[in-house]
C-alpha cells in the first residue's frame, strides 16, 4: 500500500470507531430513557441510528478491505448483498433526516396543532414510505445487475458492468440521486429555513421586551446590561448555527459523492481513484456526525447519558464499599481468633 492508501485506511478506521461508539450510545439512551421513547421524533432518530450502525458494521469494513487489497472483498453474492444494503441504507438515512426536519417544521411553525398533525401513526406512515422509497432503487439495480464492486470507490455499490445498457444506467443514476439526495436537500432547506424565520421572529419580540425592560430599569448595573445584550446576540446566533449545521453537514458529507457519481457518467471525464474513495469516506462520515447533530448534543440526551454514567459509578462505588466491608469483617474475625 502507498501513503495515500494508508491515510485513507486510517481515516476510515477512525470513522468506524467513532461511528460505532456514538451510534451505540444513542441507542442506549433511547432504550434507557422512557421520555425519549415517548417522543415522536425518537422513531426517526432510531431509524437513522440503526441505518448508521448497519452501515458501520457491514459496509465500512468491506470498503476498508477493498482499499487495502485493491480488489473485491468477498464473493460476488456477498458483494451484491452489501451493495444492495448500502444503497438502501444511504437513501433511508437521507429520507430520515428529511423526516426529522419536517417534524421540527411542524413543531415550530404549527405548535398548537403539532400533537394532531404528528402522531405515532403519522410517523409510522412516514417511516413506511421512507422504507419503500429506499428499497425501490436497490431492487431495480439488483434486477438489472447493476450492483457489484466498483474499483473507483473500492466498495460494493451500484455500478455499471456492461456497456450495452449505458443509457438506462444514466437515467437510473440521475433519477436515483434526484429522488434521494436532491429531494432530501430541498426538504431540509425548505423546512429549516421556515424554522429559522420563526425563530428570528421570536428573537425580535424577545429583544424588544428586553430593551424596554433595560430602558425602564435606569438603576441597573452596567455589567448586567452588558450581559443582557450579549445574551441577545447569542440568542440570535443560536438558531442560525443549528440550522447551518443540519444543512451544512448534509451537503458536506453527501454532495462530493453524489457529484462524483454524476460526473462518472461522462465518459470523457477521468476521475482519480483516490478522490473516489475519499468521496465515499465523506459519505460514510455522515454516520459519525448524525449522532452528535441530532441526538447526543441535545439537553435530553446529555441528561440521559449522564444519568447512566452516574448510575454506573454509584453501582461501582457500592460494590467497592461492600468489598471493603467484607474485608474489614474478615480481618476482625482473624484478629479475634
Amino acid at each position: 500500500m502507498g501513503t495515500v492508501e494508508v491515510i485513507l485506511s486510517l481515516f476510515l478506521v477512525a470513522l468506524m470507531i467513532v461511528s460505532l461508539l456514538s451510534n451505540v450510545l444513542v441507542l442506549i439512551c433511547f432504550l434507557y430513557s422512557a421520555d425519549i421513547r415517548k417522543q415522536v421524533p425518537g422513531m426517526f432518530i432510531i431509524n437513522l441510528t440503526l441505518s448508521n450502525l448497519l452501515m458501520t458494521v457491514l459496509n465500512m469494513p468491506l470498503t476498508l478491505v477493498g482499499i487495502i487489497n485493491a480488489e473485491q472483498p468477498g464473493t460476488d453474492p456477498v458483494c451484491r448483498i452489501v451493495g444492495f444494503l448500502e444503497t438502501f441504507l444511504v437513501t433511508n438515512s437521507m429520507l430520515s433526516m428529511a423526516a426529522l426536519s419536517t417534524d421540527r417544521w411542524i413543531a415550530v411553525v404549527f405548535p398548537l396543532s403539532y400533537n394532531s398533525k404528528m402522531r405515532y401513526k403519522d410517523a409510522a406512515i412516514m417511516l413506511g414510505y421512507t422504507w419503500l422509497h429506499s428499497l425501490s432503487f436497490p431492487i431495480v439495480a439488483a434486477c438489472l445487475s447493476w450492483v457489484g464492486y466498483s474499483h473507483l470507490y473500492a466498495s460494493c455499490t451500484v455500478c455499471q458492468k456492461r456497456t450495452d445498457d449505458r443509457t438506462q444506467f444514466v437515467v437510473f443514476t440521475v433519477v436515483f440521486h434526484s429522488l434521494s439526495f436532491l429531494l432530501s436537500l430541498i426538504v431540509l432547506c425548505f423546512t429549516y429555513l421556515k424554522v429559522l424565520k420563526v425563530a428570528r421572529f421570536h428573537c425580535k419580540r424577545i429583544d424588544v421586551i428586553t430593551m424596554q425592560t433595560l430602558v425602564l430599569l435606569v438603576d441597573i448595573h452596567p455589567s448586567v446590561r452588558q450581559r443582557c445584550l450579549e445574551e441577545q446576540k447569542r440568542r440570535r446566533q443560536r438558531a442560525t448555527k443549528k440550522i447551518s449545521t443540519f444543512i451544512g453537514t448534509f451537503i458536506l458529507c453527501f454532495a462530493p459523492y453524489v457529484i462524483t457519481r454524476l460526473v462518472e457518467l461522462a465518459v470523457s471525464v477521468p476521475i482519480n481513484p483516490y478522490w473516489g474513495v475519499l468521496s465515499k469516506c465523506l459519505a460514510y462520515s455522515k454516520a459519525v456526525s448524525d449522532p452528535f447533530v441530532y441526538s447526543l448534543l441535545r439537553h435530553q440526551y446529555k441528561k440521559t447519558w449522564m444519568d447512566i454514567i452516574n448510575r454506573l459509578l454509584k453501582r461501582s462505588s457500592l460494590n467497592s464499599s461492600a468489598l471493603t466491608g467484607e474485608t474489614l469483617n474478615s480481618n476482625c474475625v482473624h484478629t479475634a481468633e
